[in-house]
């Protein structure tokens, strides 16, 4: 709370509510005395209506006249000229004393010596932000929600922005704008603010405020003291593209920003901005932890992977009409498979690269959206038993091919393909790079080429739930396993589809498929107790379909000190750290998957396993974010949509979750609380909390 404030002939006591002009006492109404004292505290600068309604009547929705009744009232009390209206953004207090001094307003704030006609342009750093489910919050808990809000104003964001150099333009819940004169300002006070608030949610459960927040450098105008312009505009549709406790920004400003900033930027890819129908390159902000002060244990590699030569493999282009295109995505895998078994190199998951199948763009371009310095590009041609490969290396940023080869023979021979070419990436990138386990694996799948080109089909087909196509991978991975037995990727792969069987397409444990897709995950690993994929698989299912949960851990782990770049092992052993309660660890895995495969076609199921660490955490509105980030990019995912259903439940949304649960029901008709809860892995207490929340929600029991 201010001290007494004395302005000219004016005398505010803010503990006392008094308000004196000319040392005698002045009527004045409760909301006029707050809307007085709004001003008085951001007298540098001009305030908009929106925040002063939000100052003056929190968390109520009332009519603009209410404001301009309430200012009329201090005028006639202080004088005409003691408020000037500013047309278009707000008032700003016009008593004598009331202008701070210009050495103490940031420099952004100056418009130079334009004349007032003159429409004022610059670049500048532009914040938006707003409270994440702030309507709702309100309707729900008005009181614990404008308390929250208050202190979050007044104790972290308005203190620390000048500071920074930055410049509130509009300060209230559901908009917040800002303008900074430094990139690199500007992103720390985003940064910061967010670790302010983790630290204060951290502190006391009872603050559950969280922001989403958007940041990009463009032109902006200034406009009679107004900010508008292509740079207000591009931030606003950013930061609603981000989720909570988020900061999303775009390449401009991690050009600016990432060398000079102890920050991680993750590439989101390009999104079109509706008001230029225009691509922008996004990506999500994290402050770089000190590695020295870490200590947690939680293992944590994405902090370290940008310091290695990093490189995505591009699908392999049909060369000719006679090869399908299964067969050059398979091709494309195994090579991944094989490159990441190098440690010093950091490799884009095989899901992530499946979009550049038709890449014809620019090679510095599709590595930047990647966050990668190399890419791997070719052909591949089959002719009858002859197949042909041709690979180019690029150093994308050179935009400059560093090595190419041509590699011709029969198509019995593209095993061996497979690890020249990886051995001479890697020798490519750097000599002092080849890594002995690459030379030393050098291991063919299968000696049937027949039983290789059925996995390919197979795994063309297998995501296509419920449809011919998803009955036909199977077939195919059955008919692989039939042609060899000894075949461990095809016994892998052919366990992942018995899965998807049982959780998507049946949606219940039916235990003879169980069986079957436990022991072909088990012969997977016999077969080839050094694939890591392989492992990342029966991990899964020990726990899925076992709860045997410690063992899934120890298949992890062996998956990941042996391929350090799978991101499956990472994403899957995150669930089961979920399933077992360990709510951070499953961030910190879910997070690894995420920045391996950063446009992987299944992300959906990364962010669903990050709604059930929330969940698991105690965090539900948290879980809504992401759950709701899941349901987005697969709407009919079950999985995510149980968990949502629970997540609203715990958010106090009752209306919100039985309508989800009405949908989830149309897709699950045979679906009860009971038999989900005999079969799904959660520890208690945690199933019990979902298992209540899914009967609150009015299904089944």
């Amino acid at each position: 709370m201010l001290q007494t404030i004395t302005l000219g002939r004016v005398e505010i006591r803010p503990a006392e509510r008094l308000l004196l002009v000319d040392g005698a006492a002045a009527p004045l109404g409760a909301r006029a005395f707050d809307v007085l004292l709004a001003l008085v505290e951001r007298r540098d600068r001009v305030v908009s209506k929106n925040e002063l309604l939000d100052l003056a009547w929190p968390g109520l929705v009332v009519e603009e006249n209410n404001l301009s009744v309430q200012i009329s009232a201090l005028r006639k009390v202080l004088g005409a000229a003691a408020i000037a209206t500013v047309t278009g953004r707000g008032y700003r207090l016009a008593l004598a004393g009331a202008a701070v001094p210009a050495a103490t307003l940031p420099a952004v704030g100056q418009a130079g010596s334009a004349s007032p006609e003159r429409v004022v342009r610059r670049l500048a750093a532009v914040v938006q932000a707003d409270v994440v489910g702030w309507s709702r919050w309100v309707a729900r808990d008005a009181v614990a929600a404008i308390q929250a809000w208050r202190s979050t104003r007044t104790e972290l964001i308005e203190p620390s922005v000048a500071p920074a150099g930055g410049r509130l333009i509009e300060l209230t819940p559901e908009r917040m704008l800002l303008e900074f004169a430094s990139v690199v300002d500007a992103l720390a006070w985003c940064l910061g603010l967010q670790r302010r608030l983790a630290d204060r949610r951290a502190a006391d459960a009872r603050s559950p405020l969280r922001l989403r927040i958007g940041l990009c450098v463009d032109d902006v105008i200034v406009d009679d003291g107004k900010l508008v312009g292509d740079g207000v505009n591009l931030a606003a549709e950013i930061h609603q593209i981000a989720g909570h406790d988020e900061v999303l920004t775009t390449q401009t400003v991690r050009d600016f920003a990432s060398h000079k900033l102890a920050a991680r930027f993750e590439p989101l890819g390009e999104r079109v901005m509706k008001h230029t129908l225009q691509p922008v390159m996004l990506f999500r902000v994290e402050a770089q932890a000190d590695a020295d002060a870490d200590d947690n244990l939680t293992p944590r590699p994405h902090q370290h992977w940008g310091r290695l030569p990093s490189i995505a493999v591009l699908p392999l282009q049909a060369d000719g009409p006679a090869l399908d295109p299964y067969f050059g995505d398979g091709l494309t895998e195994q090579v991944i498979a094989t490159l990441s078994l190098n440690r010093a190199l950091f490799v884009i998951a095989h899901s992530s690269t499946l979009r550049y199948r038709a890449h014809d763009g620019d090679p510095a371009e599709i590595a930047a959206e990647l966050g990668v310095r190399y890419l791997l590009t070719g052909t591949v041609r089959r002719a009858g038993a002859q197949l042909r490969i041709s690979v180019n290396l690029v150093h994308a940023i050179a935009n400059r091919v560093i090595w190419q080869e041509r590699y011709d023979g029969s198509a019995e021979d593209v095993f061996g393909f497979q690890d020249q070419i990886a051995a001479s990436i890697a020798a490519a990138i750097d000599p002092q790079l080849e890594d002995a386990e690459i030379a030393r694996i050098q291991h063919h799948p299968t000696s049937n080429f027949t039983a290789y080109d059925c996995v390919l089909r197979g795994l063309s087909g297998m995501y296509q739930f419920g449809s011919p196509a998803f009955d036909a991978a199977g077939e195919m991975l059955r008919r692989a396993v039939e042609l060899d037995p000894g075949y461990a990727q095809a016994h892998a792969h052919l366990a992942w589809w018995y899965s998807l069987q049982i959780v998507e397409v049946r949606g219940a444990i039916d235990d003879a498929l169980s069986q079957q897709a436990y022991q072909h995950a088990m012969r997977a690993v016999q077969l080839d107790p050094r694939d890591a994929w392989a492992l990342s698989v029966a991990g899964h299912l020990l726990a899925l379909l076992k709860k045997n949960l410690q063992q899934a851990l120890e298949f992890f782990d062996q998956a990941l000190a042996i391929n350090p770049s799978c991101a499956a092992a990472w994403a899957r052993s995150a669930t089961t750290l979920a399933y077992l309660g360990r709510a951070d660890e499953s961030m910190e895995r879910a997070h690894n998957a995420m920045r391996l495969s950063p446009f992987d076609r299944h992300n959906f199921s990364f962010f669903t396993t990050c709604g059930n660490a929330s969940l698991v955490a105690g965090r539900p509105a948290e879980a809504v974010a992401w759950l709701g980030k899941a349901l987005r990019l697969n709407p009919h995912y079950n999985a995510a949509r149980r968990l949502q259903v629970a997540a609203l439940v715990l958010s106090g949304e009752l209306t919100e979750a039985r309508e989800l649960a009405a949908e989830f029901l149309d897709a699950a008709p045979g679906f009860t609380v009971a038999e989900f809860g005999r079969w799904y892995p959660l520890q208690p207490p945690h199933l019990e909390t979902l298992l209540d929340a899914l009967r609150r929600a009015g299904l089944p029991p």
